[in-house]
């Protein structure tokens, strides 16, 4: 009996050491590493910086009031209708109309100035014509009095002074008769002056649009009143020539010196989220601004704009051409980045030396790895232009096609199967690039 349980203790144990073992190996089947892999790719790598922007037209034109008064009326667009937001108008297009009558009561008021100013001329010129007759009579009467004298007795001493007395009334008269003619003319000339002001004033109860363009914000009412003041009131918004339109990109100081006038530029919008629109860096503004201690520059970028697609204000995801390298080889950049466990490595391998000094277009060097049965082998390389997916490698022992470890994973585990479509492909953008 004893021997019976001995034997049958002895079975299960070997049952369970063969149960575990089992267990123990297929599970380190399943753990086996697996390399994962890309292939080397020869085509055009692109170099860019990306930044956000927002859609601006070229020119605006805010058009204000210069006087005060109420809305009455809007004037007619290029299409005949009462102007409006999206309105087309072309230079001194009527926009809209304040109400006049207290500049035209200002008008007929100047013009009666004037009048009265004007006929004050004529006054003036009588009295000055009657003031230099005077003056000649007495000129005359003096002249004879100082030829007869006082000395036979023929005029006395009272007559002879007072002769003299009027002929210096007379010459002072004259004086100011034209002191008054001048005076006279000056004031018509500042009613001509008023008049011109009040003419002005009602010219301008006509609003006109200085530029040809299209009304992008009007932001009065009929009905409204309007005040002038310092601050001159915004009635409507015009933005001149929509057939072009900018960029206006915030670019991060650390990128701004790659950027250059004349660089070409591509972008898109959300409202057309399959196409690419395209322009050049027209201006970089000196101007920083800074926002919780991160410094950007404003980078304008001109494009075309046919159709009207491109709207104003629309907020566009820009991407800055810096550098670009055409026919060159470029792996991923985790393929640069992936080091292996020693263990992982051939114990026969040794990396292939790269003579100094480095390959001209390069930067720096770098270490791919290739798979070599259940190991890896590394290769050294040049390593050249890079953007935020690829890399330019440089070396005699890479070749298209050529297949380099980006990564690993583990046989039979979760991430062996299946991809995250939430995780970014970083080779169709080189696709693309290419």
């Amino acid at each position: 009996m004893k021997a019976a349980l001995k034997w049958l203790l002895m079975l299960v144990i070997v049952a369970a050491i063969g149960y575990f073992g089992w267990h123990w190996w297929t599970g380190k089947a399943k753990s086996h590493t697996l390399f994962k892999t890309a292939p080397v790719r020869r085509g055009t790598l692109l170099a860019t910086v990306s930044a956000t922007g927002t859609l601006e037209p070229r020119e605006v034109v805010d058009v204000g009031a210069e006087v005060s008064g109420t809305i009455i009326s809007f004037g007619k667009d290029a299409a005949g209708h009462e102007v409006d937001y999206d309105s087309p108008v072309r230079k001194g297009t009527v926009l809209a109309h304040i109400d006049p009558a207290l500049f035209a009561a200002a008008v007929a008021q100047a013009n009666a100035n004037l009048a009265q100013s004007q006929a004050n001329i004529k006054v003036a010129q009588a009295k000055l014509e009657g003031y230099q007759a005077a003056y000649v009579d007495a000129s005359a009467d003096w002249q004879r009095a100082q030829k007869i004298g006082t000395a036979n007795g023929a005029l006395s001493i009272t007559q002879y002074d007072a002769y003299q007395s009027t002929a210096d009334q007379a010459k002072a008269t004259v004086v100011y008769g034209q002191a008054s003619l001048v005076a006279a003319r000056a004031a018509v000339q500042a009613a001509e002056a008023a008049l011109t002001t009040a003419k002005i004033n009602l010219a301008y109860c006509t609003i006109t649009s200085p530029v040809n363009g299209v009304v992008i914000d009007r932001r009065v009412n009929i009905g409204q009143t309007v005040a002038s003041s310092f601050s001159t009131p915004s009635l409507f918004l015009i933005a001149e020539n929509l057939d072009r339109i900018q960029v206006w990109a915030s670019v991060n100081e650390a990128d701004i010196g790659s950027i250059k006038i004349g660089d070409p530029v591509s972008f898109t919008i959300n409202a057309y989220p399959n196409q690419t629109f395209h322009g050049t860096v027209y201006q970089v503004r000196l101007n920083a601004t800074m926002v919780q201690n991160v410094v950007t520059y404003t980078v304008v970028v001109d494009t075309a704009n046919p159709g009207g697609k491109l709207l104003p204000y629309l907020t566009a995801q820009t991407d800055f051409l810096v550098a670009q390298r055409k026919n060159v080889l470029m792996v991923p950049n985790a393929a640069l980045r992936w080091v292996p466990l020693k263990s992982q490595i051939l114990p026969t391998a040794a990396a292939t030396a790269k003579p100094s000094p480095i390959a001209k277009g390069a930067t720096g060097r770098g270490t791919l790895w290739v798979v070599d049965g259940a190991f890896v082998r590394p290769v050294n390389v040049d390593v050249g232009l890079a953007n935020d997916y690829d890399t330019q490698v440089i070396s005699s022992q890479i070749k298209p096609g050529m297949e380099v470890v980006v990564g690993e994973r583990q046989a039979g585990s979760a991430s062996s199967t299946g991809t995250n479509p939430f995780i970014p492909h970083p080779f169709a953008h080189n696709k693309k690039a290419s």
